[in-house]
């Protein structure tokens, strides 16, 4: 589709541990719910995955980072459809 945007960021919730290490690297895209888990700005839950969340952006803006960052790796980021991280 030409409407794609070339950076996607996937959070698996599910696995997130509440260390707000991708919050620190990354405070535009994450925030901590009151749950104590981030949840990632403006993203989408992807249909038939539990607590898997998608957002599409223009450029990777500090998730690489944020992605490394995390002890659990629940963050993942694919750009042009192959996963960096």
């Amino acid at each position: 589709m030409a409407d794609e945007k070339p950076i996607k960021v996937i959070h698996e919730r599910n696995v997130c541990i509440g260390c707000c290490a991708c919050e620190a690297i990354a405070p535009k895209f994450w925030v901590m719910n009151k749950d104590n888990k981030s949840d990632l700005v403006g993203a989408k839950k992807l249909e038939g995955q539990e607590e898997v969340y998608e957002l599409e952006l223009d450029a990777e803006q500090g998730n690489i980072e944020a992605a490394e960052s995390c002890p659990v790796n629940c963050i993942h980021v694919e750009e042009s459809g192959k996963r960096k991280i």
